[in-house]
């Protein structure tokens, strides 16, 4: 079946704002390291206005994504809500400007665009605050039947279920790629969103999901065990493809009773891990849109996400397609 893109993403449409911090100011502002929170305007401003200097760039885990596949030279079409404001105008001019289709209409009232402020602390661990705005405006009524019919695979972020419209514009996604014959697949985008939503989780595992994206610390918390091949086993049983990372330890794929053990890209010198699970996501995704083997997809995905740690923010700054 031909079709016009290879992968069609669907999530928080945000604008990141990155800067370093030291684990004193995460104390001073009590911030768990390593997590994501979501804050109310208020508590992004203020948070704002304590960061040090930072550079602001169009992110969202699922739009880090879809930069990816454009920049290993896939198709791809994205998803996701902003407002008529100057970071919608940012984040829609960045996606266009890579060559990934963008066409939901901006909100003309309400919140404003979203943005994460991310603080990067010296050991290279993300700490993330999310204020969503204008993400939680996205519905059904977003999804257009056409460009999800149109994409091989439909990817989507496990936040989006923190919005019941959102998780309904998900699902119509997911119904109506399959009625076209087409994929889907989800990414459980961090242990607290999994903490929040097991019980969904494991049933969109078993009954919809075609490929699953997780992390050791997410499918962990998603089986309610203690080790990583305790998850391994677990996540066998239910889903279909399973591509799962660890780390400096590479990645796992796994498929009924086949098991591919990928070990990670080299890597210089690690500066931020923001972004390597998004990145991960994109390369193997590329990779399976092309029919690789499975294991070739892991190593594409452990190729995007060495380049994304070796920088500061969440897009690539090398052309991925000239790594492979």
């Amino acid at each position: 079946m031909t079709s016009a893109f290879d992968v069609l993403g669907i999530g928080n449409a945000i604008v990141d704002v990155i800067a370093r911090a030291d684990d004193a100011f995460l104390a001073r502002h009590t911030l768990a390291k390593g997590s994501m929170t979501l804050v109310d305007e208020a508590r992004a401003e203020a948070l704002y206005g304590a960061m040090g200097p930072g550079i602001e760039v169009s992110g969202g885990s699922c739009g880090n994504t879809m930069a990816g596949v454009a920049s290993f030279g896939g198709k791809g079409a994205y998803i996701g809500k902003v407002r008529n404001d100057q970071l919608g105008q940012v984040f829609g001019h960045d996606l266009r400007s890579i060559g990934v289709s963008f066409d939901t209409a901006a909100a003309t009232s309400g919140p404003s665009t979203a943005r994460c402020l991310i603080l990067v602390t010296p050991d290279a661990q993300r700490t993330m605050n999310t204020y969503l705005g204008a993400c939680t405006g996205l519905g059904p009524d977003d999804i257009d039947p056409k460009v999800v019919a149109a994409a091989q695979v439909t990817y989507v972020e496990g936040y989006l279920w923190d919005e019941p419209e959102a998780k309904k514009a998900v699902l119509k996604a997911f119904d109506t790629a399959h009625a076209a014959g087409r994929l889907v697949s989800i990414t459980l985008s961090d242990s607290f969103c999994v903490d929040r939503y097991r019980d969904e989780f494991r049933a969109l595992v078993r009954d919809k999901i075609d490929i699953l994206f997780g992390n050791e610390a997410e499918i962990k918390s998603l089986y309610q065990v203690d080790s990583f091949d305790e998850a391994l086993e677990a996540t066998r049983k239910e889903a279909k493809i399973a591509a799962l990372t660890r780390s400096e330890k590479g990645s796992v794929v796994i498929k009924g009773s086949e098991t591919y053990a990928v070990p990670a890209a080299p890597v210089a010198r690690v500066v931020d891990t923001t972004g390597a699970g998004d990145l991960y996501a994109s390369g193997f995704l590329y990779g399976f849109t092309r029919g690789k083997p499975l294991a070739e997809c892991a190593r594409l995905g452990g190729i995007a996400a060495a380049e994304i740690i070796c920088h500061v923010g969440a897009r690539p700054e090398t052309p991925l397609k000239g790594l492979v």
